[in-house]
């Protein structure tokens, strides 16, 4: 049986038959990545954070999308004048998502807010504005660059992602305004951009098979580029491995238990 992998969505506004309607959507490069790798995607809207545990017991492992902002009083800042596009229900939803498949070990998949998500959830700050704060502009493509690589990623050898993808050196997409400033405690900084922004970060209990990166891997393995789709097939593989792990405690359990 494929492992059940959870989406998280974002809310934008869709045509229906009654016109606009808001709505919880996902792109279909992240549930084509996941399909690829031999998992099965299921759409996650956002939940009350009493709703998160119930839920996470019918996951096998969960993917972080990207989307808007995270609202700044959550890392204890005043918003800039650039913040944009955030949602309370979603920040509530996902950081309690993130907490609760770090208690759990749970195999995740984190993609440029879902790396920041994770970094705000345990305790990390964010810069608010790249350009304005760093002076770099090279970290917000549009169009169908978005399928391209443009900007130079170093990746530490040891790494899980290093290890996933096959390689230290990689021509990443860039679609963010926003990055890591302090990292939360009990991560590390794995990979960098040239302009020494943090691109990929891991817990440093390497037993919790975390992949966050802050580029986006879906729209690139939709263009066929091999290490993002070895990065989608290695988290895959990071839930299989945990759901057999989890089939044999359940076992040793029953068989010792009294009847």
């Amino acid at each position: 049986m494929h492992p059940i992998i959870g989406v998280t969505a974002q809310q934008k506004m869709a045509i229906s038959s009654n016109g606009e309607l808001e709505s919880q959507v996902v792109g279909h490069t992240y549930t084509d990545s996941v399909l690829r790798a031999g998992g099965l995607p299921v759409v996650l809207p956002p939940l009350p954070e009493a709703d998160v545990p119930a839920l996470i017991d019918r996951l096998d492992g969960i993917v972080f999308t990207g989307g808007g902002d995270i609202e700044p009083w959550r890392y204890g800042e005043e918003p800039h004048e650039s913040i944009r596009k955030t949602n309370t229900g979603r920040d509530e939803f996902e950081l309690a998502l993130a907490r609760e498949a770090r208690k759990r070990r749970m195999p995740v998949l984190a993609i440029c807010r879902g790396i920041q998500i994770f970094n705000v959830a345990f305790g990390g700050t964010l810069y608010q504005d790249i350009p304005s704060m760093l002076g770099s502009a090279d970290h917000m493509m549009k169009g169908e660059t978005v399928f391209d690589g443009h900007q130079r990623v170093t990746v530490e050898s040891d790494s899980f992602i290093a290890k996933a993808i096959g390689s230290t050196d990689l021509c990443v997409n860039s679609i963010h305004h926003q990055a890591i400033k302090d990292l939360a405690p009990g991560y590390r900084p794995v990979a960098w951009s040239e302009c020494g922004i943090i691109e990929g970060i891991q817990h440093e209990d390497d037993e919790w098979p975390l992949l966050a990166v802050q580029w986006h891997p879906e729209f690139l393995s939709e263009a066929g580029d091999e290490a993002s789709r070895n990065l989608f097939a290695a988290f895959v593989d990071s839930v299989n491995v945990s759901r057999l792990a989890a089939a044999g405690t359940n076992r040793s359990e029953a068989q010792i238990s009294p009847s």
